[in-house]
């Protein structure tokens, strides 16, 4: 019987040298696939945070993204889906390539269409690697088994086929193309503006169709059933940014506040939901693309009527004010830094809208905590304090004192605002 080749000491130690190098290669190979799966993660919780995803799907109190929130429309209400990654309630057994049509296409995994409060029209611009950062983010939340809700729209609203037709006056599928004339500063604003931003969901007007004109994009417009005014960012009678500096315009984004005013209602939870976790150099992006945008719109001279109103409420509201106001935002409307804004030359109050000044007098508010502004300075409410003319009064005052351009406001205006709910 013939034995078997003995193996010398330097054989052995040879092969145990292989061996062992093979398991280190193969533990440094899994430990970096670990690490660039995390680094992949993070990447998508940050992108996330930019498209404000856990706004509309999640409601206060609930485990994140476990959908359910109602969303009010002049067609019914719509409620958002689940998109934790449960696989029988969410989105735990879709693919990337599944993920990513949703996204760019505006379908779901089914190939149904879908509703447009989902901003597909804006996420469509997002990249491949960028949508599918998002998906590993999800995929990584807790799962949570909850059934989606039924959408609750009125006929015909409720014929999803309808939406064809607003898919084709509306949508455009594509990615963000960059524009070679543009820095890439002013290109990365506008990929986050345009796309995970859908800033012109908002900022600009809203049809009967519920869709808008691309002629119109960011010129402002009132966001349908919760009454507030998003402003115009294209001109500089409204809160077009043109002579705003590109600090003002990114303390106003990141921290809520600026030494030019602060947001509140629905921009008062994007800035704490989403742009206060975005990066300076983002945030600083997104403001050269915004300061860049071109202005339209003229200032329109007051009528007679307005003119006759501003003369009569004036008086009254200057008094109100002395008496109410100007301890906090100054004699001559000042203001004191970021904790109490100016009300001279602040365009917010001089919109042809004066929606938000009014609902500010009326129910007051806070401007959202953020990490550069953990502890904001709010506005008390005046609803039981003044009646509907003494509102109107001190809002026409503000709105054409110290050389604002604003026009008079009726009690009419303050009455249609006074029972509106808050949110």
């Amino acid at each position: 019987m013939p034995s078997l080749p003995r193996q010398t000491h330097g054989q052995s130690a040879g092969a145990l040298r292989s061996m062992l190098g093979l398991a280190f290669g193969l533990m440094v190979l899994v430990q970096g696939a670990r690490c660039q799966e995390a680094s992949t993660i993070a990447q998508g919780e940050y992108l996330a945070r930019a498209g404000d995803c856990v706004a509309c799907h999640s409601n206060p109190g609930d485990q994140p993204f476990t959908g359910g929130r109602a969303m009010a429309t002049p067609f019914g209400t719509l409620y958002s889906p689940n998109i934790s990654p449960d696989p029988v309630t969410g989105i735990g057994a879709w693919t990337p390539d599944e993920f990513y049509a949703m996204m760019h296409t505006g379908r779901t995994r089914s190939g149904a269409l879908l509703y447009p409060a989902m901003p597909f029209a804006a996420y469509t611009k997002v990249t491949r690697a960028d949508a599918d950062a998002i998906f590993a983010y999800l995929k990584s939340v807790p799962p949570v088994r909850q059934k989606n809700r039924e959408q609750d729209l009125r006929f015909p609203y409720n014929n999803r086929n309808l939406l064809l037709g607003w898919r084709t006056l509306y949508f455009r599928e594509g990615e963000y193309q960059p524009d070679p004339s543009k820095s890439s500063e002013w290109n990365r604003g506008a990929y986050l503006v345009e796309g995970l931003g859908h800033c012109s969901m908002c900022h600009t007007a809203i049809n009967a169709l519920g869709g808008s004109s691309k002629s119109e994009t960011f010129q402002g417009g009132l966001i349908p059933a919760q009454e507030w005014y998003a402003p115009s960012l294209t001109s500089n009678r409204e809160a077009g940014l043109g002579d705003w500096s590109i600090k003002d315009i990114s303390d106003l984004l990141q921290a809520g506040v600026s030494e030019r005013g602060a947001v509140y209602g629905p921009m008062a939870e994007v800035v704490y939901n989403s742009l206060q976790y975005l990066s300076d150099a983002d945030i600083h992006a997104m403001a050269v693309y915004l300061k860049a945008l071109p202005s339209t719109g003229q200032t329109a001279a007051p009528n007679e009527t307005q003119t006759q109103d501003k003369l009569r409420l004036s008086p009254l509201g200057k008094k109100i004010y002395t008496a109410q106001c100007a301890m906090c935002h100054g004699s001559n409307g000042e203001g004191k830094g970021w904790d109490f804004p100016p009300l001279a030359a602040n365009q917010s109050i001089q919109m042809a809208s004066s929606v938000n000044p009014i609902r500010m007098v009326l129910n007051g508010g806070y401007p959202p905590g953020t990490m550069r502004n953990p502890r904001p300075y709010g506005m008390p409410p005046f609803a039981q304090q003044l009646s509907d003319e003494e509102v109107a009064a001190v809002v026409t005052y503000i709105r054409t004192a110290w050389n604002n351009h604003g026009t008079a406001i009726t009690v009419q205006d303050v009455n249609a605002l006074r029972s509106v709910p808050l949110n």
